[in-house]
């Protein structure tokens, strides 16, 4: 008797889990379902306190010199679907989906601003 094995999508299933039973389930930041954590979307989201508008109005008006407005540090979990439908993640090509290394990041290069016209 030939038993016939399944194709496996991902090598790991879609999920970090490796040997443990289960995993504590989180909430997914846009639908509120609940998923497990290997398997969740994770981000790390550093933002401002304060909006980028009144950034300057405060720091006008403010005593010390200098001051660092302090900013805010949160962990995301998304769903799959919901960060697929949010675009956080993209759908990649099989192919594509062996490289397990991180997009490059793109930062603008200070020096390339444009200058004001005079």
């Amino acid at each position: 008797v030939k038993t016939v094995k399944m194709t496996k999508k991902r090598r790991n299933s879609g999920r970090n889990k490796s040997g443990r039973g289960l995993v504590r389930r989180v909430r997914c930041e846009a639908s509120g379902v609940m998923v497990p954590k290997d398997k969740a979307i994770k981000r790390f989201i550093v933002r401002n306190i304060v909006d980028a508008s009144a950034i300057r109005d405060i720091q006008d008006s403010s005593v010390f010199d200098g001051y660092v407005l302090p900013k805010i540090y949160r962990k995301v979990y998304y769903c799959v679907s919901a960060a697929i439908h949010s675009k956080v993640v993209r759908v990649r090509s099989r192919k594509d989906r062996r490289n397990r290394e991180p997009p490059k990041r793109f930062r603008p290069r200070e020096d390339n601003k444009p200058k004001d016209k005079q």
